[in-house]
């Protein structure tokens, strides 16, 4: 009969770090807060509070239940294993061992939680995709990103929605804005904010040559509610109105409906085209201006180099993040982090998770190192 006691060991102790870092005590004391919360009859009075704790209290409910779930199962397992230890019976060991690492597994991805370490990574997030150096190979390229990120959205389950996307001069997007919804959206796409390099055979070049093309990719937590602190002056405002253009909603290239906002101080530009009437163009495009500008207050108190938000510095050689290159061989690689992987269709259909959890560790290593 196998031992399986350092199997069950390793899995206790894991088990132990992810009460902490899920901080379950205080999940517990705080789920009944949230169910007495739910249940006031008046909670819906103020629509904005009542989702915020309806948000919460899904979020406790899930974690709560994925631990007891696997503390069950790690129980189970184990006193199974003791009963075919103490009878010799073998015939339980291939259940044990399917047992030990199914919750192995959902350790595995249960560990991801612990690096969202940031204080929006539970948000929504507010993205924009733009074509750099590069001319019709970064529109098309931009393009490319936004399926990329939007095939990732679904794949993972989280709610995607294209805001506004303007067509390149022949091919692709000059650049497009979208909303990617659920938990720990932001926290997953924060790292994808930089330049995206791509290196192919030029589909738009006669010669066959090969060509570099860049894209920024910029990333802000989404906020539904105005956030207080920031304090926007109608004054500073410079908002257009025009005909939407390229995928949006059923109103697109019928009625001048699609609202483009410009902070005048900050430069920061927001848009959004597929809502039914310019008034909720408006309000759309105003929450992702608060959004983008929250985020750059934050940015600046961090005094940190690089903001969210904004014109990029320079979108083109020397300032990539990752480059992806299909000719003359395959490849995608994060520049920070050194992950990489030759299957580079893959992550054009949107396996992206493996980038994003390096990230999120690099990350994490970066900080512990800074502190």
């Amino acid at each position: 009969m196998d031992d399986y006691s350092d199997a069950f060991a390793a899995l206790r102790a894991r088990l132990a770090e992810a009460n902490t870092y899920l901080k379950i005590p205080e999940l517990r004391a705080r789920q009944p807060q949230l169910e007495a919360e739910m249940s006031r009859p008046d909670l819906w009075d103020d629509a904005d509070a009542a989702r915020q704790v309806q948000t919460e209290l899904s979020s406790v409910n899930d974690d709560l239940a994925l631990f007891d779930r696997l503390t069950s199962s790690i129980d189970d397992a184990e006193v199974l294993a003791e009963l075919a230890a103490e009878e010799g019976d073998e015939s339980l060991g291939e259940e044990i061992s399917t047992t030990i690492a199914s919750a192995e597994a959902e350790l595995d991805a249960l560990e991801l939680r612990s690096l969202f370490i940031g204080e929006f990574d539970e948000r929504d997030a507010v993205c924009q995709v733009k074509s750099g150096e590069g001319g019709t190979d970064a529109q098309d390229w931009a393009e490319m990103l936004l399926r990329m990120y939007e095939r990732w959205a679904k794949n993972r389950g989280l709610d995607y929605e294209l805001v506004s996307a303007n067509d390149g001069t022949e091919a692709g997007i000059s650049q497009a804005e979208f909303m990617v919804k659920g938990r720990h959206a932001y926290g997953l796409l924060h790292g994808e904010h930089g330049v995206h390099r791509l290196v192919r055979i030029s589909p738009f070049n006669n010669e066959g040559k090969r060509q570099t093309a860049f894209a920024s990719v910029q990333v802000a937590p989404f906020f539904e509610a105005m956030a207080d602190e920031v304090d926007i002056d109608e004054k500073d405002l410079r908002i257009d109105t025009y005909r939407s253009s390229g995928a949006g909603g059923q109103h697109v290239n019928v009625t001048d409906s699609a609202v483009r906002i410009t902070h005048l101080p900050t430069g920061v530009v927001t848009s959004c085209q597929n809502e039914r009437s310019q008034h909720q163009n408006k309000d759309r495009a105003m929450q992702m201006l608060a959004a983008k500008l929250l985020d750059l207050e934050r940015k600046k108190r961090a005094e940190e180099i690089a903001a969210i938000t904004g014109e990029q510095s320079n979108v083109g050689f020397g300032s990539q993040i990752r480059s992806y290159v299909l000719q003359p061989y395959q490849m995608v690689k994060d520049l920070r982090t050194e992950h990489e992987t030759g299957n580079v269709d893959s992550v054009l259909g949107g396996a992206l998770d493996p980038f994003m959890e390096s990230y999120l560790r690099w990350n994490r290593a970066e900080g512990e190192s800074a502190s």
